[in-house]
């Protein structure tokens, strides 16, 4: 070492400046060149598995901070478990069919779907996924995610989509898949069926009128004494005037109380509770209940259409509420979930054969049939006309026929499409359909039994969503997907779908992918000599429509881990708390559909990400931060350090505030790396080590300390809590290493002789400290660790890579009750007594701590516990030059501990200062060779 006349680290290579930006790259390609990820799984390949499946990102545009978010906290985990002995293979992929890809193709080339052949529109959508993938994958490696990258799953590869169809096979002979009519999600825009999981919620601004049914007749409720029946009318209130042509029934609540309310000479039926309400929004104030009664006395009661030569009629249910609106409910079976029910119901018990009128073509216009049957208004003919700008029309005609009694406006909350962001509408049209209620009760006992959730009240949000959910819509109206592997006989139009067609369809789509399906006719697919099991005859068309993607990907834990020889069910799913209704549930649902079993033992869900102030990200906004933000100017470790940070089980918060307080953050951990390093530059660990019972007091606290610190971070990590791991290192950085061990231990490391004991066993305990440390920092801060471990002294054996050590082993030995309470009680004194020499500081009483000269005043326990240490050892505690301990009261003018009782008075040393170890002593000068300096350092200064 060179000791100069200052204080100094000794040199290495080690940088104080990070320059991540520049160093992680060098980092990646070390570790491709040395292929750690395969090394580490050979290493364990006899090791219990740990497999988290990935769920898919969607290929489609470019990453941002969510996808950051996500893919961080399943590398943490896994390069975790791969530590602490677990066989970790990481198969990443990619969601890579479906509507959002078809449409940026389109948009893109603005080529009319309708007027391509399948296959080239495919060809382009699977070009266009490819490309998206390769750059979300650069995007990912540079995160610093560990994986197989150069074989990541991606739901169009052909062996993926043979395990899919497989599974929509199974589920078709359990009964669980079946074709029908019924009011679904639609989006016109994109022209397809949407799943619930598809729709997203944004405000919109709709027409709100209450239109008026003409009265015709009642089966056990009559008119009030006197009322003219041609002024009597059903009042319903509605958002989507555009439904009115495809009315055909009024629905009231049978436990609600109805009445006829007069209202100058006209006759209103309305909920008896909402009368006011009702009234007041249409701007009435002068009425008169005339007569109650219970809305089952309505059931059946006929209304006339306000425009439409048909009736409408009463029926009963429960999904009419008081929450708005008058209390008959406008049914148009066509354009409504619980209309549709509804409807269905009465049909299904033979009461009532309603029909379903659907009037909207798929891309949104109503068609010709709208325009028979009108009477009065003929003037606004809504043929073609898109059905939002006819809502107008339809005002227009409500008016004309004196039906509409009030019309205004409302902003509410509204469904739309997630991937266009248009809104969608409900239409009635012939879909597939999973059957939940087949294996429902089975899927809530998996959710119930066989699944961890983590945080838990992820199971309650999918147990309800499940409990409720109705049957799953899985066709689409596509083309870029995986197509529903049904046959229709030419002869008898029935479906057919078997063991026979299901793998003759998979053995086509084993070499040629689903492209096979357009690429060929029926008869080819189909098994030779193949007839309809219904009628006997041998021509066959094949089904138009698509699989829903959610399908695609809930099929991942067949097509990926069974595919890869992996076990089902696997360890892990970790995603965002929005696939509880997404690929949590698809996965599920499949799984137990074909199975009987969740595909997944644990489930973990993490938050969104939003701005600093709690506000969604958005580019309109100006909050948003990009993954390439943080990256290119901090690194990827600081943002690795960041999902580390935060408590992901709620919303995480984000900002460039926030990521400089974390580079703050990261830099005192680096700096804490730093001095460990430069104090280990002439430790060899393989001959230099003291054993623990000759090592100084205060180093074996540091290895309690450090014990105390490697439990609770293995804890952290076991409960997948990173924040506590987080601030856990964070604090034992910054308070327990930087502000006390490592800065006490200076004048030992800089000032003692080379081979001296105590600095011996100063550089043993912080050799223990920074291997341990790197260990449990290197799921976290990967690139980090890796250029520590470069650097840092070795012990024979040690691995090339950081990431294929082992998780540090406990030492209880470490932990002693006595030596933890001793110096928790000296460390709480330091506390006090430093506080004394800040002031001193202040005051310019002394400079830097060592001009200072200490006198210690204190009684009892206190005077017990310094005076076991000694002056000696207390002035190096207090880091001064000279420290004096009295027994008894302190007297005036000192600055006196309310908690600890003890008094200090600061002084500054009236000693020589040794130029080479600043500290004042009595014997600077002692030697005549070394006049400046003091006896101990000019005694090695001459051993050098």
């Amino acid at each position: 070492m060179d000791y100069g006349k200052t204080l100094h680290l000794p040199e290495t290579e080690f940088p104080m400046r990070g320059n991540l930006p520049k160093r992680e790259p060098e980092i990646l390609k070390f570790w491709e060149d040395n292929d750690i990820y395969n090394k580490r799984l050979e290493l364990r390949k006899d090791s219990k598995p740990f497999i988290l499946h990935d769920g898919p990102p969607y290929a489609n545009g470019k990453l941002h901070i969510g996808h950051a978010l996500n893919k961080t906290l399943k590398d943490i985990i896994m390069k975790y478990k791969t530590m602490t002995g677990h066989y970790t293979r990481y198969i990443p992929g990619w969601d890579t069919h479906g509507l959002p890809i078809e449409h940026a193709v389109i948009k893109n080339t603005g080529l009319n779907r309708h007027e391509m052949a399948p296959l080239d529109l495919r060809n382009k959508c699977k070009e266009y996924a490819l490309n998206c993938v390769e750059e979300q994958k650069q995007d990912f490696i540079r995160f610093g995610v560990l994986g197989e990258w150069d074989r990541p799953y991606l739901t169009l590869r052909p062996e993926f989509e043979v395990k899919q169809i497989g599974i929509f096979g199974e589920m078709a002979k359990r009964g669980h898949i079946y074709k029908g009519l019924k009011t679904v999600y639609w989006c016109t825009h994109c022209e397809t069926a949407l799943a619930e999981a598809e729709i997203e919620y944004a405000e919109k601004k709709s027409f709100s009128i209450y239109v008026k049914f003409p009265y015709v007749s009642e089966k056990t409720v009559t008119l009030p004494a006197g009322v003219d029946a041609s002024k009597a009318f059903a009042v319903i209130w509605t958002t989507t005037p555009w439904t009115m042509p495809a009315n055909v029934a009024i629905s009231v609540n049978p436990e609600l109380s109805y009445s006829w309310v007069q209202v100058g000479d006209e006759y209103y039926l309305m909920a008896t509770e909402l009368v006011e309400s009702a009234l007041k929004d249409a701007g009435i104030t002068e009425y008169n209940v005339l007569n109650t009664f219970s809305g089952a006395d309505l059931e059946l009661a006929t209304f006339k259409h306000p425009f439409v030569e048909r009736t409408s009629t009463v029926l009963l249910g429960d999904h009419v509420t008081l929450e708005a609106g008058t209390g008959c409910v406008h049914t148009a079976p066509a354009h409504g979930e619980d209309d549709f029910n509804v409807v269905a119901r009465y049909r299904k018990e033979g009461i009532i054969d309603l029909p379903i009128v659907s009037l909207v073509d798929p891309v949104g216009k109503y068609i010709s049939a709208v325009d028979e049957g009108r009477y009065g208004d003929t003037e606004f003919p809504l043929a073609g006309v898109e059905i939002h700008d006819a809502e107008v029309p339809v005002i227009k005609i409500l008016a004309h026929n004196n039906a509409l009694l009030h019309k205004s406006s409302l902003r509410h909350q509204y469904a739309h499409c997630w991937r266009c962001k248009n809104p969608v509408i409900y239409r009635a049209t012939e879909q597939w359909f999973s059957s939940v209620d087949g294996y429902r009760q089975e899927a809530l006992n998996a959710i119930d039994n066989q699944v961890q959730w983590i945080p838990k009240w992820g199971h309650d949000r999918i147990y309800n969503m499940v409990r409720d959910r109705g049957d799953w819509c899985i066709s689409r109206q596509r083309t870029w997907g995986v197509p529903i592997p049904v046959f229709y006989c030419n002869e008898c139009g029935e479906y057919v779908i078997n063991d026979d067609t299901i793998k003759s369809v998979q053995s086509w789509v084993a070499k040629e992918g689903s492209d096979a399906w357009w690429a060929h006719d029926a008869k080819e697919l189909l098994p030779e000599g193949f007839t309809c099991p219904h009628c006997g005859h041998d021509e066959f068309r094949k089904e138009p429509d698509i699989m829903d993607v959610w399908f695609d990907s809930g099929s991942s834990w067949s097509g990926v881990l069974e595919v890869n020889g992996l076990d089902v069910p696997t360890a892990m799913y970790l995603e965002g708390s929005d696939q509880h209704r997404g690929w949590f549930n698809s996965s599920l649902l499949t799984g137990v559909a074909t199975t009987g079993h969740a595909p997944y033992n644990s489930v973990l869900t993490h938050g969104f990400v939003v701005d600093g102030e709690g506000r969604k990200m958005s580019k309109s906004v100006g909050n948003t931060v990009a993954p390439s933000d943080i990256i290119d100017v901090y690194g990827a470790d600081v943002m690795r350090l960041w999902v580390s940070s935060a408590d992901y089980q709620g919303d995480v918060r984000l900002s460039k505030d926030i990521v400089k307080q974390l580079s703050e953050v990261y830099r005192k951990i680096r700096n804490t790396f730093r001095f460990l390093l430069g104090n280990l530059d002439d430790f060899n660990p393989n001959t230099d080590k003291v054993a623990y019972a000759d090592m100084s007091e205060f180093d074996q606290w540091a290895l309690l300390r450090l014990e105390e610190v490697r439990n609770k971070v293995t804890e952290a990590y076991e409960n997948y809590e990173f924040h506590i791991l987080y601030h856990t290192i964070h604090n034992f950085c910054t308070v327990d290493l930087s502000s006390i061990y490592l800065d006490i231990m200076k004048d030992i490391m800089y000032a003692e002789s080379a081979n001296n004991q105590a600095r011996r066993s100063a550089q043993t305990a912080m050799y223990e400290i920074v291997k341990t440390l790197v260990a449990m920092v290197t799921p976290v801060l990967s690139f980090t660790a890796e250029e520590v471990w470069k650097y840092m002294p070795k012990e024979d054996g040690m691995s090339e890579s950081v990431m294929l050590q082992d998780w540090p082993a406990s030492h209880p030995e470490h932990y002693n009750a006595e030596l933890a309470a001793k110096w928790a009680k000296l460390l709480a004194l330091r506390g006090d007594m430093t506080k004394a020499l800040e002031e001193a500081r202040q005051n310019k009483t002394i400079g830097h701590p060592l001009d200072a000269s200490v006198t210690v005043y204190a009684e009892g326990d206190a005077f017990a516990t310094l005076n076991a240490l000694g002056e000696s050892k207390l002035a190096a505690f207090l880091i001064v030059s000279e420290a004096h301990l009295v027994e008894g009261k302190a007297p005036e003018g000192s600055v006196v501990s309310a908690e600890s009782g003890i008094g200090v008075v600061v002084t500054a040393s009236e000693l020589e200062k040794c130029e080479r170890c600043w500290i004042h002593r009595d014997s600077v000068g002692h030697d005549a060779e070394h006049p400046t300096l003091c006896e101990r350092c000019a005694s090695v200064i001459k051993e050098a």
